[in-house]
């Protein structure tokens, strides 16, 4: 059986459904801010934003132009970021 007959076409298009998502992470993030920021995901994935910026720059400037996030960040998921959890993790264990 085909995708789109099993899964007929959503009535919202990808700009309505990005926009109903970020409001719904908005009131979950407004409600919860502390708890949120204070939460161990919350700080890996900053961290983890954090390295791939800097690859981005580091990239960026190997070619003398922006690369983008999006291509930043799965150039540093695909070349570094499991070297980069297993270090983070030693770094936890021994601190």
């Amino acid at each position: 059986m085909a995708l789109k007959s099993r899964f007929p076409q959503h009535p919202l298009d990808a700009a309505q459904i990005r926009a109903k998502t970020n409001s719904i992470v908005d009131t979950l993030t407004s409600n919860n801010a502390e708890f949120v920021k204070n939460s161990a995901l919350y700080r890996e994935l900053l961290a983890e934003r954090e390295e791939i910026l800097i690859h981005k720059w580091l990239e960026s400037e190997k070619i003398g132009r922006d690369v983008g996030f999006e291509r930043a960040m799965l150039d540093w998921i695909v070349k570094h970021r499991s070297a980069w959890r297993e270090k983070r993790c030693q770094e936890r264990q021994t601190g």
